[in-house]
């Protein structure tokens, strides 16, 4: 009697600890599979958003303007960010001479180029070829499939990036490769000493911080540019910062869809996540 008691709760305790470990192991897997399914997320989560295609590293950041030009009986201008981004900051153009950051909003002719605005600032035969005759056609190409050449050759003497131009603009300028014009109004003019970083949480529990750091963009841009306009300026009033909204050309997609580097870069935002291979 005392033999088959004790093989009883014997038995029952053997059952309770193997159901016991079933129900550990399974609260173990749980987690370990959702951990899995959300670093894969983050691995490939350039693969869930819907980027936009990206071009030729050449190509990326070429615009054409066009807001008159075929109008006129023209070919629509060829403007290579690259190109003029080795020589100026974003600063010059999209605050000091007024162009929008949207290609054709800005209501730019060949009058005021030739009176020294917008593209006359510079391309006035002295500091760059000028408004003449001679020179339409370098500008007035029609297409964004130029100047491959010219940027390998230039490509080759910058820090490698991984999208968009595949250039490291922002290590370029740290290590003064290249030294952008901050101003051609005010030579003395220097970016604002204001380094704060922001850790913006994302709504996504399995999504790591993006990091956005002031310097980083200073450096090229006019707070003016940001702010009051794309951002609010006192934190967290921003309402509606959210990636889908990016992809409507909206906050950080302003600039970070077709000239800074692009979405698809998700570690340029959000330092913990793996780097997506493309």
């Amino acid at each position: 009697m005392l033999k088959r008691f004790s093989a009883s709760v014997l038995g029952k305790l053997q059952v309770k600890e193997i159901f016991l470990k079933i129900i550990v192991t399974t609260i173990v897997m749980s987690i370990f599979l959702s951990l899995k399914v959300g670093v894969g997320e983050l691995v490939a989560s350039s693969r869930y958003w819907d980027f936009p295609p990206l071009p030729p590293p050449y190509q990326y950041g070429n615009i054409l303007m066009n807001r008159v030009s075929e109008k006129k009986g023209v070919k629509p201008v060829y403007f290579p960010h690259w190109s003029h981004r080795v020589k100026f900051t974003c600063r010059v153009c999209h605050f000091e001479l007024d162009f929008e950051f949207d290609v054709n909003k800005t209501e730019i002719t060949e009058e005021d180029n030739r009176n020294g605005i917008y593209c006359g600032s510079c391309h006035n035969g002295k500091n760059a070829f000028g408004h003449t005759e001679e020179h339409c056609a370098r500008c007035h190409t029609g297409t964004v499939a130029l100047g491959r050449e010219k940027f390998g050759e230039l490509a080759s003497t910058l820090p490698r990036g991984f999208f968009g131009n595949e250039v490291d603009w922002g290590k370029a300028l740290k290590e003064k490769i290249i030294t952008p014009v901050y101003s051609i109004f005010n030579k003395e003019e220097k970016p604002l000493e204001f380094a704060k970083p922001l850790w913006l949480a994302a709504t996504w529990s399995y999504v790591p911080p993006a990091y956005f750091p002031h310097v980083a963009h200073t450096q090229w841009l006019d707070c003016a540019n940001c702010h009051p306009d794309i951002f609010n300026i006192q934190k967290k009033t921003t309402e509606s910062f959210a990636m889908k909204y990016i992809l409507e050309k909206k906050f950080c997609g302003v600039c970070h869809l077709k000239v800074a580097f692009p979405l698809d870069d998700c570690k340029g935002c959000h330092p913990a996540m793996a780097r997506d291979k493309k």
